[in-house]
């Protein structure tokens, strides 16, 4: 799967895979988030670091950051992601240094506008990964990833189901998307492979 991955990043700048990982595992990721105490997560926000803050009118999810200390499920997942991370680099020469992620919750009618997870020269993040948790998804329920090939012309490439093991991978900055309203609960991970932009003046990612 990584040579497909790779090879369609390379083509075309996306990829997308079904039954990317195993069931048991994506079962285990989709019970570790559901059992978490509703304290650990947070509303999703816009921006970066201190100037991130809340907008529902542009996303509506809650968020709860994936730690190397959670271990179980969302430990080997943060192991498949550096796998990949580590083909990525062999393989396409990318640079990518690290990689950070959380579990997305979509309440029903929740929804994040179209965006792109990286602005050309401003940011670090070179490739976004989702990963989708969501058993027996069909067409009625929403909560689509829809994928544009760029700002302009809005023309769409893709329009993706959430559902369990669907993996989506591509580059940051060249991709608009957005999630579409969800008709019930949606479940997901979100990731970012970043380069190392620090310096002797500035230490990335910020604290």
């Amino acid at each position: 799967m990584f040579e497909l991955i790779a090879s369609d990043l390379r083509l075309k700048g996306y990829s997308v895979q079904r039954d990317a990982l195993a069931p048991s595992l994506i079962s285990g990721l989709l019970e570790t988030f559901t059992s978490m105490a509703a304290g650990e997560l947070k509303q999703a926000g816009i921006g970066r670091a201190h100037g991130q803050q809340a907008n529902s009118e542009i996303r509506r999810d809650e968020i709860a950051w994936i730690e190397s200390t959670h271990g179980g499920a969302a430990g080997r997942w943060l192991e498949f992601s550096a796998q990949l991370q580590q083909y990525l680099n062999r393989t396409l020469m990318l640079g990518l240094f690290s990689f950070e992620s959380h579990f997305a919750h979509y309440a029903p009618g929740a929804f994040y506008r179209t965006h792109v997870d990286a602005f050309k020269g401003q940011a670090n993040r070179i490739l976004s990964v989702v990963l989708y948790l969501n058993p027996e998804w069909g067409p009625e329920d929403g909560g689509e990833m829809v994928l544009y090939s760029d700002q302009g012309t809005q023309t769409v490439l893709e329009t993706i189901q959430p559902l369990a093991g669907t993996l989506a991978v591509f580059l940051s900055e060249d991709f608009p998307h957005e999630v579409l309203p969800a008709k019930r609960h949606r479940y997901s991970i979100a990731g970012w492979y970043r380069v190392n932009t620090s310096s002797t003046l500035c230490i990335d990612p910020p604290a």
